[in-house]
Parts: structure tokens; sequence; C-alpha cells
């Protein structure tokens, strides 16, 4: 028997078991799996409506909203091509994704109609515009809810008929290297991927989660299907707001969180957290970059949780790996801790190397740095319109994240850098993950970014941006002298600047390329020699 494997069923079966319980919460709408079907349902009907058949993008410019939840099912009901787009990006990158994209309808939050008036003369094909939460809505788009009100809450959906490597999400990379590129997943990728999560999370019908990620990043991490599938509770979460989370978590009874570092550092340090009854909360996934090991200490002591890193790519849908110890690697809080802060350990589905430029798999020493690369039903299908970037990717069978780790005995990865971000001073690799992690663990610090910087005689040298706790003080001769203490001299930073706070993207991710960029004007590329 061959069953297409499609997310268009787990919205199904979240109906027909959850029927009447509590599936979607945004403030104070509230929605069971029914209503929220319903919704679903009517946003599909108007969306055939406005012409959107088989093939066809709708681009969504909006907050983590239940709109938007919403729409990552009625979209692929229709055939349609889901494209969430980053709402950090610069209008002029916004404009280039809808282009690229060939976007065929633009839902939009009205926060952003000043930008989408800007945009709409230099986006031809966008032939309808829906704008989302509006008062007063303007003349050449439609209302959100008034689209759904004139449509009807039934649809059959036929599952069976659904093309299972037809492409059901486009999410755009962050361009750091010229313009962005939109990573095709499909039906079938993302049935699986939300499967493969199931079964390595551990989730069932308990579990309510609050959307810190936002939706338009990383496929939401995979919640929108994989949740929904068992049933579970969506939190919508508008803006990064440390209180905000805190109070969802204890008023919603939330059992797990997903997020960035520099998220649940700003909840650990929150003023009055201590206040807030977070007793049903069970996990904390911590993923989009290294995480320091003082930061699941301190939320493992202060929430009574247990925090592990994960790690995933855009490419990947995204999840790879999760920080679970083995059984038997946690017989003393120390060894259990040491694990939970690795990368981990490849989940089902997903076979993972470290590999040399040669091909050659590094050496499980915990020491010998390679690239990490990835073989997975959850590798994406391609880079849209961008055949020569999707063959540079994916070579002999083999998905190149362009992340450098090392492997213990174990078969644990731990990250330590991305490939241009390895700082490379006198011909020695310096980690910045591993030097950020020596910071992270003096008490003054409340954040900290470590860069590569020009250096004469050396070529580059680590530079470290730090931002202190509230009423802390520090000088850079202090930090240095501390890290002297714990990692090799000549990884300790040259360069020691204190900020008020840096750069952040919008998962709270800290964006180290405009950190970097001031010390290296005037050069002809960003590296030394």
């Amino acid at each position: 028997m061959f069953v297409p494997l499609t997310p268009l069923e787990f919205r199904e079966r979240a109906v027909t078991y959850f029927h009447d319980r509590t599936g979607v919460v945004d403030g104070d709408k509230r929605f069971t799996y029914g209503e929220f079907d319903e919704r679903v349902n009517k946003l599909a009907n108007a969306l055939q409506v406005l012409g959107v058949e088989s093939g066809k993008v709708v681009s969504f410019v909006d907050f983590n909203t239940y709109h938007l939840l919403e729409a990552y099912f009625a979209v692929p009901q229709v055939g349609g091509i889901l494209n969430p787009i980053n709402l950090r990006l610069a209008p002029s990158e916004i404009g280039f994704i809808l282009n690229h994209a060939q976007a065929d309808v633009l839902f939009f939050h009205h926060a952003f109609l000043p930008m989408i008036e800007q945009l709409r003369p230099h986006l031809p094909r966008v032939r309808h515009y829906v704008i989302i939460e509006s008062p007063e809505p303007p003349v050449w788009a439609h209302c959100y809810e008034g689209i759904l009100a004139e449509a009807s809450s039934s649809f059959d959906v036929p599952l069976d008929a659904v093309d299972e490597n037809a492409v059901a999400e486009i999410f755009y990379t962050s361009g750091t290297t010229g313009n962005p590129k939109g990573v095709e997943l499909t039906h079938r990728t993302l049935y699986l991927h939300a499967l493969n999560a199931i079964a390595a999370l551990k989730l069932d019908d308990s579990d309510a989660l609050v959307h810190i990620v936002p939706l338009f990043h990383i496929n939401g991490w995979g919640t929108p299907q994989f949740l929904t599938a068992v049933g579970g509770k969506h939190v919508m979460l508008r803006k990064i707001d440390p209180g905000l989370i805190l109070q969802l978590t204890q008023d919603e009874k939330v059992t797990r969180l997903f997020g960035v570092p520099a998220v649940f550092n700003a909840m650990v340090n929150y003023p009055g957290v201590e206040k807030y009854d977070l007793s049903t909360l069970r996990e904390i996934i911590i993923g989009g970059a290294p995480s320091p090991e003082s930061l699941l200490h301190a939320l493992e002591d202060k929430f009574h949780v247990r925090a592990f890193s994960g790690y995933g790519l855009t490419e990947t849908t995204p999840i790879l790996t999760l920080a679970y110890p083995k059984h038997g690697l946690e017989k003393t809080e120390e060894q259990r801790r040491y694990y939970q802060s690795r990368t981990g350990l490849p989940i089902v589905g997903v076979r993972l190397r470290v590999v040399h430029d040669n091909g050659e798999d590094v050496r499980p020493d915990g020491k010998d740095i390679g690239e990490i690369i990835v073989r997975s039903n959850v590798v994406m299908n391609g880079y849209l319109h961008n055949p020569e970037a999707t063959k540079e990717a994916i070579v002999d069978g083999w998905f190149y994240t362009g992340d450098m780790a090392v492997v213990d005995d174990e078969g644990y990865v731990l990250i330590v850098d991305r490939k241009k971000d390895i700082i490379i001073s006198g011909g020695e690799n310096i980690s910045s993950a591993e030097v950020e992690n020596a910071i992270y663990s003096h008490p003054a610090v409340f954040e900290c970014a470590v860069v590569a910087v020009p250096d004469a005689q050396w070529g580059e040298v680590p530079a470290a941006i730090v931002v202190l706790k509230p009423d802390m003080t520090l000088t850079a001769e202090a930090l240095t002298d501390y890290l002297r203490d714990r990692i090799a001299h000549f990884k300790v930073p040259k360069i020691v600047e204190f900020r008020t706070e840096l750069p952040k993207g919008g998962t709270g991710k800290i964006l180290k390329k405009e950190l970097r960029e001031p010390f290296w004007k005037g050069y002809e590329k960003r590296v030394h020699g």
C-alpha cells in the first residue's frame, strides 16, 4: 500500500481526536481544534476564490499570529506553496524575495502597511493583497476576516491525491553572502521531519508550547506540524518579551520551550523571575547558536527543568540533532550536563558525518575539526531557481552544512563554529564558540559575541563584544586575566569592547556580521592576509 505523505494529515488527526480541546491561543483569542479546522477550511476556500492553485506561492509578512498558523495548513491544502518572510529583513530584501519566489498573493499584518505600500509598485507578479487585523483596510487590499466571512467552513481534503514530492513551503536563508536563497520543503519532507521530531522529543497531547521561534524562521522549528499532529496546544507569541514568555508559560501551563540562547539568557536574568509558577515546564531546547554550558546550568537550577542543546538548519526542516544523554551516560550531575551541552546525537532518520575537506571522517577524539554533512529525507528539495547553489550544497547525496564540529568517542557532535566564522590566527584555528563559552562563565557577563578582526602580525585575532549584567562592573584587563586561566593564551581576545546591547535578528540570534563589519572596513575581503 502506498499512502502519500503530507502534513495535511496532522490537522485531520487533530480535529478528529482533539476536536473540543484548545488548540490555539493568541492573546485573548482561543480556538479549539474544531474551530481551528473551520477557519483553516474557510481560508482554503478563500484562497481558491483568489485563484490560488497548485504551485502558486502565497507569501506572509506577519508576526507569530494565529493567521499564519492557519496558513501553514490552508495554503498546501489547495496545492499552494507557503512562503513566510523574515520580518527583520530590509524592505529591498523582502521585495527581492517576493519577486524571486514569484508570489501570487501577499498576506501582511497592518503594522507593515507603510512598507508594503512602498514595495507595491515593484511587485508586478503579486495579484492580490490581504491585510491582517486592519481597522481601515486600503482599497487595494482584501481584509483577512472579510474573505473568511464569505467562505464556507467545509472543505474536502483529498489526502490520497496529494503529490508528496510537491513543494509545500519555501523559506529564504539569511543571505549572508549575496541574495537570500529560497529553500524548498516538500510535503514528504515536512511529514517525515514531524515524525522524527515526535519520536525524538517524545511529544504527546499533554504538551503546550509557546511559539518563541518565529513561524517565518526555519519552518517554526517544525512546531506547526508536530505539535498539531499530537494534539498539543499552540501558544502564539508576537514579540520576543521574556516577561511575557514567563507569564504565558505560567498561565497556559506550558510544558516545553524552544529558542535561541539570547532569549533564554534574558529569561534567566529577568527581574522577578522567581515569582512565576513554572511547575508544568519540563524541558527547554536551545538551538540556533552554540549554547554556553553556564546558560544550561542556570536554566536547570532556576527553572527546575531539563535543558538541552539541539541543532538544525533551514535546509534540513530543521532538526538534525538533540543532546539527550545516552542511557548510562548520566551517572553524575556533571556528566549529564556535559552531554546535554553538546550539539548532540543525530535523531532517528538522520545520517550525520563530520569530515575533512578530502571527505575523510574526523577522528572521534573531541579535537579533530571537520564539516558536518548529513543525508536524510528532511534535507531540502533544493534552492528555488538556483541549481548551481543546490549542486554546491548537495554533493554525492550529502548536504554540506558549513558548520564545523568535533566528535567525541560516544559519537556526540559539538559545533565549534560556522566554517566562515572560524578565526585563523597565526595558522591556529580558534573556535569563537569556545571563547564565548569561557566569557559567559564570568558572573558579570550577560551576553557576548566573539568575532575575527584584522591583525598585522597574526592575520586575524579574536575580539569580544560584551554586555554586562545590570549593576555589574568589569574591565577588559580583568576579563582577559580571567580567561587566561580557562583557555589557551592565543585564544584570549586581543580586543574587548563593552556595549549596552548586541544586534539581533528576528529569532533573537546575535548578528555577528554586523559586529564584524566595522573592524574590517577598508579591507577588500573579510579575512586578513
